[in-house]
């Protein structure tokens, strides 16, 4: 089991007081870990010393401009697959019941489908496991990391971490064509309205860049011997 997970998932929530103070923590981790290579372990060295030195309204208001609004950076994935369908309600049910089945409960404000939450689930798994899992995600989180950078924002460095620990690298086709999909201007309040009122699939076919729930769970029951884990603590 991997720490790194918990610590990215950390580094990845939304800005407060107590993040600032924890974020040095999350590093170590994952410099004591080192499961991602060191260019990339310097870049999130500067996003952490970004959040902890830097004005805690700034921070909230750039985070909440890359992922509240803007849907092409949702962190929750199946926004990227299912829009604001029923399918993507099934799917969350889905995936809050495996949660479950390894004793991590979420708390009533947390969506399963929230990237952190994904992640600090993949922190409970053998570290093969995690990263297989990982890897059915990868053309959703590669063409994140692409818009992060195409905007100059540290977030990047988790993006390219992420891609480093899964198993698989994206389908290029697949990764192409979530790029090609509109990139909503976080200052365009019209275009941002029309982009949320969407309920069709606007980043690609169903079965591509996400992990799906279904595959999750038969993925974890078909495991030899499987033993409920129970999350650790939060890092």
């Amino acid at each position: 089991m991997a720490k790194t997970y918990r610590a990215l998932a950390l580094l990845l929530t939304y800005p407060t007081n107590d993040l600032q103070r924890r974020a040095p923590e999350a590093l170590a981790l994952i410099e004591a870990e080192a499961l991602v290579p060191k260019t990339l372990r310097k870049a999130l060295g500067r996003l952490v010393a970004e959040i902890a030195g830097g004005d805690i309204y700034d921070l909230q208001e750039a985070y909440t401009e890359l992922f509240d609004r803007t849907r092409s950076l949702s962190l929750n994935l199946y926004e990227h697959v299912h829009g604001e369908s029923r399918d993507r309600g099934e799917a969350m049910v889905a995936l809050a019941e495996l949660y479950r089945a390894h004793d991590l409960h979420l708390s009533a404000n947390e969506l399963p489908d929230f990237l952190p939450v994904f992640l600090e689930f993949l922190s409970t798994l053998p570290e093969t496991q995690a990263a297989s899992l990982l890897g059915e995600a990868t053309h959703v989180l590669d063409a994140m990391g692409e818009r992060l950078k195409s905007r100059g924002s540290a977030y990047r460095a988790i993006f390219g971490a992420l891609g480093k620990l899964a198993s698989q690298a994206a389908d290029p086709g697949a990764l192409a064509a979530l790029l090609s999909e509109p990139d909503e201007d976080p200052n365009d309040l019209e275009a941002i309205d029309k982009a949320w009122a969407e309920t069709a699939v606007t980043f690609g076919p169903s079965d591509v860049g996400c992990p799906k729930a279904s595959a999750l769970v038969d993925a974890m029951m078909a495991e030899p011997g499987r033993q409920p884990r129970r999350a650790a603590a939060r890092a």
